[in-house]
């Protein structure tokens, strides 16, 4: 049934909206903010998927997970991960960018999907540059070079000089084609002139266990999944990509450092969301993003691997985004990276 105001009751009202007009506050009919998706942003309203384009056991998940955790805690809502490994990630980004774009549905960008697919996959069924709004940068994770202890060298000058002296004789392992490690491994080749051949796997954990049963001899992976193998005497580091040593590994030099002037990859990632998705739900993401960037458990995870670097604006994450792609068309193309 409708209910009348007095007139009394409506001349009160008028009042007050008149005062806040003359105040400068917004117009807005009394009720209206107790409105759902009125007045207020009223996001996430279920479960939040977190697509990862690899498959279980890898720095790609590391990251989405120590992530999600905090957003689940400060959003409300359950934030979970799913691997969709497949198509050197293009499964997962194709079913990211045809997702409702209405925040619940996010996927993990990477160098490799984000800066080398385009430029080494033809007829990609989106475009990363149309379908997809950067949200974040969540980390940057430095490149590590290590090898089984079986290969009959110490460090990473006597690595290449064997490699080049035995051309293709040597395996490594990567997490898949367009892969960060694929991507270092064939910077590596086309700087220090060694060849050995590429084996991509289906996630950084399938490609570990053969390398550590010595069936493939070489690999470079971020810390987060190499560290524990390396403290162990699984493997052998012998390099990292960043232009400085790191501090988890200060004995092992950079490749840089071996007389590759310039030498410089590192892994990094960083949350998307479908085109379209609405600008208030992209800065909040952004915002809670940081703030679990800035807690406790995951600045203590991440500083264990040397990780750190994100946080920054959309309008960052797209810049940074931007110069990898054109760094990574010009290697794709001198190192003539192709699919396996």
């Amino acid at each position: 049934m409708k209910k009348f105001l007095s007139p009394r009751r409506r001349t009160l009202l008028k009042a007050i909206a008149a005062g806040a007009a003359s105040a400068g506050l917004p117009s807005m009919a009394w009720g209206q903010a107790a409105t759902p998706g009125v007045g207020q942003l009223h996001w996430p309203t279920r479960a939040v998927r977190f697509l990862v384009p690899f498959a279980p056991g890898g720095t790609s998940e590391i990251v989405a997970r120590s992530v999600a955790a905090e957003l689940s805690k400060q959003l409300g809502q359950s934030v979970y991960v799913e691997n969709k490994p497949g198509g050197a990630g293009t499964v997962a980004m194709q079913e990211a960018a045809h997702a409702a774009p209405d925040g619940h549905t996010i996927i993990l960008g990477h160098v490799g999907t984000l800066a080398v697919n385009p430029y080494m996959l033809n007829n990609q069924p989106y475009d990363v540059n149309r379908d997809f709004v950067p949200v974040t940068l969540l980390a940057k994770v430095p490149n590590v070079f290590v090898i089984h202890p079986d290969v009959p060298a110490k460090n990473f000058r006597e690595f290449v000089a064997y490699a080049r002296a035995n051309p293709g004789k040597l395996n490594y392992g990567s997490a898949g084609n367009a892969s960060a490690g694929h991507l270092a491994m064939e910077y590596l080749k086309l700087v220090t002139g060694m060849f050995i051949t590429h084996i991509p796997y289906r996630g950084t954990g399938p490609q570990l266990t053969d390398l550590l049963a010595g069936r493939t001899q070489a690999s470079s992976a971020g810390l987060p999944a190499l560290g524990a193998h390396i403290r162990a005497g699984k493997l052998r580091a012998i390099a990292v990509g960043t232009q400085h040593r790191i501090a988890a590994l200060p004995d092992v030099p950079t490749v840089a450092e071996m007389g590759y002037k310039d030498f410089e990859t590192s892994q990094w990632y960083g949350i998307l969301a479908p085109a379209g998705t609405p600008p208030e739900i992209v800065k909040k993401l952004q915002e809670e993003s940081l703030k679990a960037l800035k807690s406790s458990a995951v600045t203590e995870r991440f500083a264990t691997d040397n990780a750190g670097g994100g946080g920054g604006s959309s309008a960052e994450f797209a810049a940074f985004i931007a110069r990898e792609q054109k760094i990574w068309k010009e290697i794709v193309r001198k190192a003539q990276i192709k699919a396996d």
